[in-house]
């Protein structure tokens, strides 16, 4: 009798210490060595990629933000402010039913079919409108020019970038609309295009947030 309760003992002591080792290791030691080496290493990438202007925190490398006017009397969705670079559209979000006290931004895609009627004819109308927004006196937008990204959300319906072709059609618009040369949003469109990571994955992109920052830049020079 004495053995056994001994036995159970110490094996009730030696899952305590594995369990007070485990804690120790996987609990307190791997964390903050994985944040240590986040800090040292990728600081930027480890707080969230931040983009800043004039010195204030203004968003991420990472999710897209939009750019509207302020909501009219009447309105369910804003109308896009065209004075700047438009993002992709983000018609799959939803909307929050949860915390109705904050207006979430809640991420995801639509899932539909490629033959979904509701699909299809959001991609009517978001290309007619890219059309109407981006044709000024001098340039047409032809329904050919339009990317597919101008007329299609991500899958996280977030997506800080656009196409670097999504982005020239919108330069004629973006200069008429801020009394700038077609040549000085053009240039800033290429300064801003970054390529294919590591040279073959995946497409060459325009990060829009960063391409306002500068845009707002040019307008005060």
């Amino acid at each position: 009798m004495n053995t056994s309760v001994g036995s159970t003992a110490r094996l009730l002591f030696a899952g305590l210490r594995a369990l007070l080792v485990l804690t120790l290791v996987c609990g307190v030691i791997y964390p903050l060595a994985v944040m240590g080496i986040g800090q040292g290493l990728f600081n930027h990438q480890a707080n969230g990629s931040e983009i800043t202007s004039n010195g204030k925190v203004v968003g991420s490398e990472l999710i897209g933000q939009r750019y509207d006017l302020p909501l009219k009397k009447g309105e369910e969705t804003p109308a896009p402010d065209l004075k700047w670079f438009q993002p992709r559209p983000s018609n799959g979000l939803g909307t929050n039913s949860v915390n109705t006290q904050y207006k979430l931004i809640l991420s995801g895609a639509t899932n539909r079919a490629g033959d979904n009627e509701e699909l299809i004819q959001w991609v009517k109308d978001a290309k007619a409108a890219v059309i109407k927004d981006n044709s000024v006196d001098g340039y047409k937008v032809k329904p050919s020019d339009v990317p597919p990204d101008a007329v299609t959300s991500s899958g996280s319906g977030l997506d800080p970038a656009i196409s670097p072709e999504y982005a020239r059609i919108q330069v004629h618009r973006v200069a008429e609309l801020n009394g700038l040369d077609v040549n000085q949003v053009e240039k800033l469109v290429n300064d801003h295009t970054d390529g294919r990571i590591l040279g073959f994955v995946g497409e060459p992109r325009v990060n829009v947030l960063e391409l306002n920052i500068a845009l707002k830049a040019l307008e005060k020079a």
